[in-house]
């Protein structure tokens, strides 16, 4: 029950309008202590107060339930307005007003939106004062009802923050397992990938060859879809994909290999590409290629097999630009705004499925680098736009 009662204390003092209640309810009835307690079959509690009395009740402070006419608010439902206790037939010699020293009082039911008591909107003042009109009655029963439906404000706040906590949590750990299970899964499928080495080796058949190979492709594309789900949930818990800036002098054989290997991959395509390197540049290599990988990869699944995919990158002063060019029909604009959202996934003629990350990374891997990427696409071609301007690198003399 205390924790309840601190709950529902919490809930009175979340509503920014209860101060200027009381104060306006003061002002409206001329008593100096006015309170919203919260009342229960056993139990009275302070939940916001003013007190110019120097009454001496404190938020979180607590009455005999008893000896308070609350308690007969409780139990009628109906409010208890007093003028003066000495003029009062009903409480002249009743045990409340004789045991807290006041004449006028009112006391007004808090009632939840389902209807249950919650407590009371009540004043108390040692001089007598005329509450009894029907136009401050009926301001006060206003001001309760007001509370009553901030309560129910509060509670429904309170619920939604809850819910969201919860679900925000279910994400975080939803996400740690994936990256945990993505690491794991990293080295039975390098084992994999090593003994299909080690079997073409071996002096197969050439049947057997074709499935070793057939097995090797098949581990790799497995490699692919962890390292983007592993990639996915590092950019989403930490707030972007992790980069290594380092002054990199070997851009040009780094791009020319993830070129060659998607040649390799793709030996019914043809991949036209024009790489100019000039200088180092402060950037990461390793993620510089997962971006061209994941480009090309896009142009050659969705561009259409007729025509060459064009790679033209250019590198010098400190400025990367990498752009890859396709034809095809063209990404109408609505389309555009979804190509970097995760696990969106085009429509295309490929048998080629994954998982819809892989723009949706370079998108990420543009942005650790402080770069940006862009797409224009027309009835012609659609094409893909990496740029980033970073720090001049001196070159770095040869060993």
């Amino acid at each position: 029950m205390p924790n309840l009662i601190a709950a529902d204390i919490a809930q009175i003092q979340a509503i920014a309008a209860v101060p200027t209640i009381l104060e306006t309810v003061a002002a409206l009835t001329g008593l100096r202590f006015v309170c919203v307690a919260r009342v229960t079959a056993d139990s009275w509690t302070t939940c916001a107060v003013l007190d110019r009395l120097n009454f001496g009740l404190k938020i979180g402070d607590g009455l005999d339930v008893t000896t308070t006419l609350c308690e007969e608010v409780r139990d009628t439902r109906a409010a208890v307005v007093i003028d003066s206790v000495a003029d009062d037939d009903r409480y002249r010699d009743h045990h409340t007003p004789r045991i807290y020293g006041f004449q006028s009082y009112f006391s007004i039911p808090l009632f939840r939106p389902d209807g249950a008591y919650f407590g009371t909107l009540c004043g108390l003042d040692p001089a007598a004062n005329v509450l009894s009109t029907p136009k401050v009655i009926e301001t006060l029963k206003l001001f309760a009802q007001l509370i009553s439906v901030q309560l129910e404000t509060e509670r429904q706040l309170a619920e939604a923050q809850d819910a969201l906590s919860s679900e925000l949590l279910s994400a975080e750990l939803r996400e740690q397992f994936i990256a945990v299970l993505g690491h794991d899964l990293r080295t039975p499928l390098s084992s994999i990938v090593t003994g299909t080495d080690v079997l073409r080796l071996s002096g197969l058949s050439p049947a057997s060859t074709k499935v070793v190979d057939r097995i090797r492709r098949s581990a790799m594309r497995i490699a692919g879809l962890v390292d983007d789900v592993v990639d996915f949930t590092r950019g989403r818990m930490g707030g972007g994909i992790a980069i290594a800036l380092r002054p990199e002098t070997a851009l040009q054989a780094v791009f020319e290999q993830v070129i060659a290997e998607l040649r390799g991959a793709y030996p019914r395509r043809t991949i036209v590409a024009d790489v100019q390197i000039a200088g180092a540049l402060m950037s990461d290599a390793g993620r510089l290629a997962q971006l061209l990988s994941n480009l090309l990869k896009n142009a050659l699944v969705h561009g259409d097999i007729a025509h060459p995919v064009h790679v033209h990158i250019r590198q010098g002063d400190g400025a990367l630009d990498v752009i890859v060019s396709n034809r095809g029909p063209a990404i109408a604009p609505d389309t555009v705004n979804q190509l970097f959202k995760p696990f969106w996934r085009g429509h295309s003629g490929s048998n080629e499925k994954g998982l819809g990350l892989g723009l949706f990374i370079v998108s990420e891997i543009a942005r650790s680098h402080g770069g940006q990427i862009d797409v224009q696409s027309d009835a012609a071609s659609t094409t893909f736009i990496f740029s980033m301007h970073g720090p001049v690198v001196a070159a770095v003399p040869a060993a």
